[in-house]
């Protein structure tokens, strides 16, 4: 049984998919800009559960992959959605750990928006 990692990288613009074997050499990859959104739509949870289903489709035909593990990094829309979209596409997650890089009060943050 082959398992792999996958990575989701969730940001407010974008979400972006990688999936790696166990030593994180790449096997499929997907972004919204690859499935031919443009814009704003790409921030959306609907296609961050499709970019995240056609990855693991790809993985799962090309390498055999059955099950996951899961790294979630970031704050945008498409976490849970890329997730459920995982699951759908029928690979097992064993594991689902959140990997955001959080700051021991490194940088000092942008200014907050007055709209």
């Amino acid at each position: 049984m082959l398992s792999g990692i996958v990575h989701i990288d969730s940001t407010y613009n974008n979400t972006r998919v990688a999936i790696t074997d166990m030593q994180g050499n790449m096997m499929a990859w997907a972004t919204g800009g690859k499935l031919g959104f443009k814009g704003s739509r790409k921030s959306t949870a609907y296609v961050a559960q499709m970019i995240a289903g056609d990855a693991a489709k790809k993985a799962m035909t090309t390498y055999g992959l059955r099950e996951v593990e899961v790294e979630v990094k970031g704050p945008g829309n498409g976490r849970e959605s890329a997730v459920r979209g995982i699951a759908a596409a029928g690979l097992e997650i064993t594991t689902l750990r959140d990997v955001t890089p959080l700051p021991h009060n490194g940088c000092r943050p942008p200014k907050r928006r007055r709209v």
